[in-house]
């Protein structure tokens, strides 16, 4: 494994799976629970081409050639310096046969991926709309955490480009919200075919949600058994071992 030189107020982070490791800088978005989520939901299959719309510091990009090395990775962040905190990632790992990083608008992936050649595409988008929620201190968490001027219909848009008939869509986002990416991918071609609700524990509302959709498919939406996080004492749920157990061991 290469090892690269950490820039200031970088740290290097062990992602727990096939020996991988992350840069990572606080005050940026960083490696979460539902970056994991997501990347266990998605179930990429054998040999897929994978976009990761929106990558940030290349943590889903990772995981993704961690647990599939058969599948390539495009990363696309617009943000300069997260793209190459995922760059220098890739290198970290040697896998830059098989993930690339590119440093642009989400909105211009179509131009440079190619139309109609992925089968799935992952992505956590920003969780806000322009000017509401708490105020971010940085620039990069605004990005990460607003949609500044992109809209889900224009996500929704580019992922349809991207995709081949019948490929897939899946997403992490706040239930709160979840009608409205639903609404964006219906209209763009992107069917919803599989959402599951995640939890903290039993008796709390859905935080976020994990959804899929297809493009070219028929309506008619599978719901799956809730996840929950943490049990009545806030501990892990067997829920949660299992899917960072499974992670680990993929």
């Amino acid at each position: 494994m290469t090892e690269v030189e950490l820039k200031p107020g970088e740290r290097l982070d062990d992602l727990q799976v096939a020996g991988f490791r992350l840069i990572q800088r606080p005050g940026t978005f960083c490696l979460g629970t539902d970056s994991v989520l997501l990347a266990h939901f998605c179930a990429p299959k054998r040999r897929e081409r994978i976009a990761d719309l929106g990558c940030g510091n290349g943590a889903i990009s990772l995981l993704l050639a961690a647990h599939r090395p058969d599948c390539t990775v495009d990363g696309v962040e617009i943000q300069a310096e997260m793209a190459d905190m995922a760059r220098r990632s890739v290198e970290l790992n040697g896998v830059q046969d098989r993930v690339r990083i590119l440093c642009a608008d989400l909105r211009e992936a179509p131009a440079l991926l190619g139309i109609g050649g992925d089968s799935l595409i992952v992505c956590n988008p920003p969780y806000e709309a322009a000017g509401s929620g708490f105020p971010s201190a940085t620039a990069q968490e605004r990005i990460a955490r607003q949609t500044e001027d992109l809209t889900l219909a224009e996500l929704s848009e580019s992922a349809n480009r991207l995709l081949k008939y019948g490929g897939r869509f899946c997403a992490v986002f706040p239930a709160r919200r979840a009608f409205e990416l639903m609404r964006a991918l219906h209209g763009a071609g992107l069917e919803p075919k599989r959402m599951q609700t995640v939890h903290a524990q039993a008796d709390k509302p859905p935080r976020v949600v994990l959804i899929e959709a297809v493009k070219g498919a028929a309506s008619g939406l599978k719901w799956l058994e809730p996840l929950l996080l943490y049990d009545a004492d806030g501990h892990p749920s067997a829920q949660l071992r299992r899917i960072y157990g499974e992670s680990a061991e993929r």
